[in-house]
């Protein structure tokens, strides 16, 4: 059940993006450019900061709010890399424990 989890955790947010992307393609040409490569990135590597860049950004720029959540997603899209390592750290024989 966690590995069904964590799988729908690695996949929904990229589903999003990339329905989102056929879907309003004119918002991902108004927020990136006409460019493929900088949103195609972000989808595979930071998808919820993608997401919510996309979400609170405006004609005017992103305000505060926007850019506090914008910052949390970054937070949880750079967790998910680490967050293995370092919950598995006490099972690596190469890890030290320098206390």
């Amino acid at each position: 059940m966690n590995c069904m989890i964590a799988l729908f955790g690695l996949i929904f947010p990229r589903a999003i993006g990339i329905f989102w992307w056929l879907t309003d393609p004119s918002r991902w040409t108004q927020v990136f450019g006409s460019g493929v490569l900088i949103p195609a990135l972000g989808i595979l590597f930071l998808p919820w900061t993608t997401l919510m860049y996309l979400f609170f950004w405006k004609e005017g720029g992103i305000d505060l709010l926007g850019w506090i959540v914008i910052f949390i997603a970054f937070v949880g899209d750079i967790g998910t890399y680490g967050g293995g390592w370092l919950g598995n750290r006490e099972q690596v024989s190469s890890y030290y424990n320098r206390d």
